[in-house]
């Protein structure tokens, strides 16, 4: 058994997810202590529980100490199994999550997968749906993962009430990753969506985008969402290069006015654009788990977050040092990737 202290670096949920998802894979059992040591409400919350829940599910594993709060927690793992599985969160908790959680174990199952996902869509510190589809999955394909989500209904904090559904094919064929440059801008857009508020919120915010990045007005759109259980806004700035796509998020907040989170999304987006390196802050964390399971391969990214870093030592713990990072100018960093099939 591995022990893993979830104190460690970022100390976070990132640690119990990649732990989850590395013992379903290799088989190893882990005991997981410390929980979200770092955050403000520590242990288990309801979707880091349904994270725990789901990996065990889907690896007919044993689980002990998976409760609200739990700051311990072991998974006896079995063989990953493909199917049919539907997870409700029960909350406005993230489902990309969740759904992060499970994928690196079910693109190395024996058939495809549907997961059916219910909860919170698009929250604050979590990846939005928007996200994965638009710069993390296609990243997944270009190592041969076929990976397709769907969003069936948004779902905003605190009502929560959304839906996705992700089918995963078994990776039967990796190849490695080679992200080293961004290649021809091919596409930008940016979009302010409302969800039982004022319409003019979104208008706001589009304006707000389009003057401080100077895009032209048919490269920014405002959206109103029908059929949400709660109120929610929210900005993507969505830039897309014939090799990486780059989404920046911000959210609407209460005492926060359109202007504020439109420029949020705008700054983050900036901060890309000036930047080389092909691979933001958060993807180049998201990308470790998959190269490492799958063929491996390299990128260029940002100066590595803590999570990033965190996340390179939960996998050297299961499948031995396997990533190096080196600087190579100011926030350009390659990241360099051992796959399973290189030993």
């Amino acid at each position: 058994m591995i022990t893993i202290d979830g104190s460690f670096g970022e100390g976070g949920g990132q640690i119990l997810r990649s732990s989850l998802a590395l013992s379903a894979i290799t088989g190893t059992p882990v005991r997981i202590e410390n929980i979200r040591a770092k955050r403000p409400k520590p242990g288990l919350q309801r979707q880091h529980l349904v994270s725990v829940q789901a990996a065990a599910r889907i690896c007919n594993g044993r689980l002990d100490g998976a409760e609200l709060q739990s700051r311990t927690i072991e998974l006896h793992p079995q063989a990953v199994t493909a199917g049919e599985y539907h997870f409700k969160i029960g909350s406005a908790g993230s489902c990309s999550l969740v759904l992060q959680t499970v994928i690196p174990p079910l693109l190395l199952a024996d058939g495809p997968s549907r997961v059916v996902i219910e909860g919170g869509t698009h929250n604050p510190l979590a990846p939005p749906f928007d996200y994965l589809r638009d710069s993390f999955l296609p990243q997944l394909r270009a190592i041969g993962a076929e990976v397709d989500i769907q969003l069936e209904r948004h779902g905003f904090f605190p009502a929560g009430g959304g839906r996705l559904v992700a089918q995963i094919q078994p990776l039967r064929a990796p190849k490695p990753l080679d992200l080293r440059e961004r290649g021809k801008q091919i596409r930008r857009q940016a979009d302010a969506w409302v969800a039982n508020l004022p319409y003019d919120i979104a208008v706001r915010e589009a304006a707000t985008v389009k003057s401080k990045l100077h895009w032209a007005a048919d490269e920014v759109r405002a959206h109103s969402l029908d059929g949400c259980d709660g109120p929610g806004n929210y900005v993507t700035v969505t830039v897309a290069h014939a090799n990486v796509t780059e989404v920046a998020t911000a959210f609407g907040a209460l005492r926060v006015s359109a202007e504020q989170v439109a420029g949020r999304a705008a700054q983050m987006m900036r901060r890309w654009l000036e930047a080389d390196a092909p691979v933001g802050e958060h993807l180049a964390d998201q990308l470790l788990v998959p190269l490492a399971i799958a063929a491996g391969g390299s990128f260029r990214t940002v100066v590595p977050s803590e999570h990033t870093t965190t996340n390179a030592a939960i996998i050297a713990r299961f499948l031995g040092e396997r990533i190096t990072l080196t600087e190579q100018a100011a926030d350009d960093w390659l990241v360099t990737v051992r796959g399973r099939s290189d030993g």
